[in-house]
């Protein structure tokens, strides 16, 4: 039977918005984790067949397959081709979806997937606002309009939907923010995302150059007392910036192989991938789609959530892991030990494969062996991927 493994996992630290990774080309940084990838398996890039990144803002730097423009940035050779995806949020895991199903195919066997998003050169919403500004029209057409009549389709309004029907209010969605902070502050504190992490050079406004290798949004000093006083979002709601993840320059992504992979390279897998699956549900609510899909992902592979070790479900905001939990009955002790997205940042495209370096990562150290992931995205839509550590 064949099987799809995961050979390196790697992310940059997160950077803010305007922050010390907004320098950086967004192909240059997707570089950059590439010619990484290949360092860790000491590979010739020459056996890459093919390099899938996920991509939500495909517009000015990142238009024009920024997968192919990362490939040469990262020096491959002009032979390793390149594509880009977008699933909205899930698309770098949903890159690592076409991955698996390439080298479980037969038809490649080693595949880099991964994302890139600059949020701070190519900001969110660009790609809808801009063609409505110029003439274009926007993405909502004529038959959907007709379809959902007088729907406005905001990621920001199916998170209150949530919240509201889970019961959760805003002082739950605060504290759980806190803990998101908390969690992260004290997983840099002990080191535990070192082994992930891809250094990237910055140059500082006073001249200095660093290394970047910390997740800059954390807030070590976060209380629930400055949480709650941050404004609300939409007015009578119950979230804020502060209970939403941050805007997130980043990078991240994975190296996938066959059998035959393994022994092009000559390395040892890290992972092998037990499940990879995808689900539309409603478009309105919108964030729900990684309650449904978890519970088909865990019926289809035959597995329950008892068998999981840690889940990572991505804090697009506060109640869609918190809704997720309610819904599953799932153990709170194994979400997002590492803290999420509300702390360490969402670079949209780049996300999926971001928390699957991280949970890999996490297994490896804590000497776990299954670890689940979800990630909610526009649309109604939510992958969900379930790995086995080697």
């Amino acid at each position: 039977m064949a099987e799809a493994y995961i050979v390196a996992a790697a992310r940059t630290a997160g950077g803010r918005r305007a922050g010390r990774l907004s320098g950086w080309h967004p192909a240059d940084l997707a570089g950059e984790v590439l010619k990484a990838l290949v360092a860790r398996c000491d590979a010739d890039p020459a056996l890459v067949d093919d390099v899938i990144l996920g991509c939500v803002g495909q517009l000015g730097e990142q238009s024009t397959n920024v997968a192919r423009n990362a490939v040469l940035a990262a020096g491959f050779p002009e032979s390793v081709p390149a594509t880009t995806v977008d699933r909205q949020c899930g698309s770098s895991q949903q890159a690592l979806h076409f991955a698996v199903q390439a080298v479980l195919s037969g038809t490649q066997d080693v595949v880099i997937a991964g994302g890139v998003e600059s949020m701070s050169r190519v900001p969110m919403g660009m790609a809808q606002w801009l063609p409505e500004k110029t003439g274009y029209g926007q993405y909502i057409s004529p038959a959907i309009q007709r379809r959902y009549p007088g729907v406005v389709f905001s990621q920001f309004d199916g998170a209150e939907a949530i919240a509201r029907k889970y019961g959760l209010d805003k002082e739950q969605l605060d504290s759980f923010a806190l803990e998101s902070h908390r969690k992260a502050a004290a997983a840099t504190l002990e080191g535990r995302f070192e082994a992930e992490i891809v250094p990237i050079h910055v140059t500082l406004e006073d001249g200095s150059q660093v290394w970047h290798k910390q997740d800059e949004g954390i807030r070590f000093d976060a209380t629930l007392e400055g949480i709650a006083g941050v404004k609300l979002l939409t007015e009578g709601g119950r979230i804020s910036a502060a209970s939403a993840s941050q805007i997130c320059d980043g990078a991240s992504g994975v190296m996938v192989v066959n059998e035959r992979g393994l022994k092009a390279l000559g390395v040892e897998p890290l992972a092998r991938i037990q499940h990879i699956s995808v689900l539309g549900h409603d478009p309105v609510v919108m964030l729900e789609a990684p309650i449904p899909a978890t519970q088909r992902a865990l019926q289809r592979s035959g597995m329950s959530l008892a068998d999981i070790d840690l889940y990572e479900v991505n804090e697009a905001f506060a109640p869609v892991p918190m809704a997720w939990l309610q819904a599953t009955g799932a153990d709170p002790a194994r979400l997002n030990v590492n803290g999420g997205a509300i702390a360490l940042g969402h670079p949209l495209g780049g996300t999926g494969t971001k928390l699957i370096t991280t949970l890999l990562h996490s297994l490896r150290r804590e000497g776990k062996r299954y670890g689940l992931q979800t990630v909610c995205e526009g649309g109604g839509l939510a992958n969900v991927t379930i790995i086995e550590r080697l």
